[in-house]
């Protein structure tokens, strides 16, 4: 009697506990039982089958016949509860990996947790001891709330076609941040707070050479180096400062060998030491490279007015030796066997014939101007007074700059402006040539007129680019050779500013398509 009536209560408890369970679990419980339940086994007796007693380990999968548990052994599903969390059983998914795609969103946890807690508190109250009587209810083992009851990865649609290989973890390895998932992305875009963020390459940059040299900051200007300033380590003054200026002007390099004409058909308008000063202070200038040609046809001063540094030292000379210069194996110290060096100023000077038994012609002279230019880089060329000769013609036409000398008297001026409009009658290119030019004013001890200046300045200025005064140096009034170490410090300024005035007109020259 006690027997049946004990087994009618247990029948009447699994009945409310299924209901229960059939109200609050949105999934259907055969595919995973319930932790909260102890399943019982069934006191009526019943045989084994055949196959029961051989493979009891497949016993589980026969849920139509009651299965007799072997002694000392129960079904793992029917063991006591431990304090300890327990291993999950055959029915317990494991948990996924938190960066996993098939982890559930936090919402989601929630809900399921709270449909848990709520099938767990009804079974409770429906197998409370006041309902029973007799039956002490099971303890119940917490569960994790961050493990769903349900689902796990036999629930979650599996992708079709192949599988990209599984990354490996970083976890293990040191330095490296852990991945993050769609869900903590969201809340770090920048990555973890506190994690190292992994080494970005930077990017590729390139820079042309010009770029660079203009990023480079500018050099320091130098001390001044005369007078109070150089001795206190000051800055230049304004006149040192516009003198080197002057000198970084004349030592401009050109993208090619470039040529000088000095001329004026008047005699001794100061043709011969403006072609010195001039060569002299662009040798100081760009340390050497230069050379002064007297291309007078017939027989110049230049050979009065520079060092004799060389016994065969006549453009005539350098004729007759000609096809032994010309060789592809020539070399500079070959020309240079048939010029004058000299020393102060840097430059070397080729002097007209000194005798009278022949006359330069324009092959001649484009014989020398194609020599001249294989190794120099600068030639000034002091012309006659024959406007009319092939060479001074020649001359003209090679020029990439001009250079007229004055003096403040009437013949001198006169002779320049004719040759100016001799000048502005032959064609674009002498015109342009004109507006190029500059004027050298180097007047002698009683050479200026007040009244000629008065008139004439405005002329010359509005005809050429500029003009530049020479003081007078009773050097160069002396009419011996032209020493550069000897000069005035005025005098070698104008010089140099000459120099610099003419380097502009040559760089716009090379700039202008002949």
């Amino acid at each position: 009697m006690t027997d049946s009536h004990n087994s009618g209560q247990h029948k009447d408890r699994e009945a409310a506990a299924a209901e229960v369970r059939r109200m609050w679990q949105p999934t259907p419980s055969w595919s995973q039982p319930d932790p909260n339940q102890e399943p019982e086994a069934d006191e009526t007796d019943q045989k084994p089958d055949a196959l029961s007693g051989d493979f009891q380990s497949d016993s589980w999968s026969r849920t139509d016949q009651p299965v007799n548990p072997v002694v000392n052994q129960s079904a793992p599903w029917t063991q006591p509860q431990q304090p300890t969390q327990p291993t999950p059983s055959w029915t317990q998914p494991a948990p996924e990996p938190a960066a996993s795609w098939t982890q559930p969103e936090p919402e989601e946890q929630d809900e399921d947790s709270a449909v848990a807690a709520d099938s767990a508190e009804s079974a409770e109250s429906a197998e409370s001891p006041e309902d029973t009587g007799s039956i002490p209810p099971v303890p119940q083992q917490p569960q994790p709330p961050s493990v769903p009851v349900f689902g796990g990865s036999s629930f979650q649609p599996q992708p079709q076609g192949p599988q990209p290989p599984p990354q490996q973890s970083q976890q293990g390895q040191p330095g490296q941040p852990q991945p993050l998932s769609p869900a903590a992305q969201h809340f770090f875009p920048q990555g973890v707070p506190g994690q190292h963020p992994a080494q970005q390459q930077p990017p590729n940059l390139s820079y042309r050479t010009d770029e660079l040299i203009q990023a480079l900051p500018l050099p320091r200007e130098a001390p001044a180096e005369r007078g109070v300033r150089s001795v206190l380590r000051l800055r230049p003054g304004s006149t040192e400062r516009s003198e080197r200026i002057a000198r970084a002007t004349a030592a401009t390099a050109f993208r090619r060998p470039v040529t000088i004409v000095v001329a004026n058909p008047k005699g001794g308008s100061g043709k011969t030491p403006t072609t010195l000063l001039l060569a002299g202070a662009l040798g100081q200038a760009r340390g050497g490279g230069v050379v002064a040609w007297d291309n007078n046809e017939l027989r110049g001063n230049m050979h009065l007015r520079t060092h004799d540094t060389n016994a065969r030292s006549t453009v005539t000379d350098m004729l007759q030796a000609m096809p032994m210069l010309t060789q592809p194996d020539a070399r500079l110290g070959d020309v240079a066997a048939y010029l004058r060096h000299q020393v102060a100023g840097q430059y070397d000077v080729l002097t007209s014939a000194i005798t009278t038994y022949a006359q330069i012609e324009a092959k001649d002279f484009d014989q020398i101007h194609r020599l001249l230019s294989r190794f120099y880089k600068v030639l000034v060329i002091d012309t006659g007074n024959n406007e009319g000769s092939s060479n001074w013609r020649e001359a003209m036409k090679a020029a990439d700059a001009l250079v007229i000398p004055i003096k403040w008297k009437s013949l001198s001026c006169a002779a320049a402006v004719q040759m100016l409009e001799e000048l502005d009658n032959q064609g674009p290119e002498a015109q342009r040539l004109i507006r190029r030019a500059v004027i050298a004013v180097s007047n002698g001890p009683g050479d200026v007129n007040k009244e000629v200046e008065k008139q004439l300045r405005p002329y010359f200025e509005s005809r050429a680019a500029a003009v530049v005064d020479i003081p007078t140096d009773m050097h160069i009034a002396a009419e011996g050779p032209l020493d550069h170490a000897a000069l005035q410090p005025a005098t070698r300024r104008a010089a140099l500013e000459l120099a610099a005035k003419v380097s502009e007109q040559v760089t716009i020259a090379l700039n202008v398509p002949r």
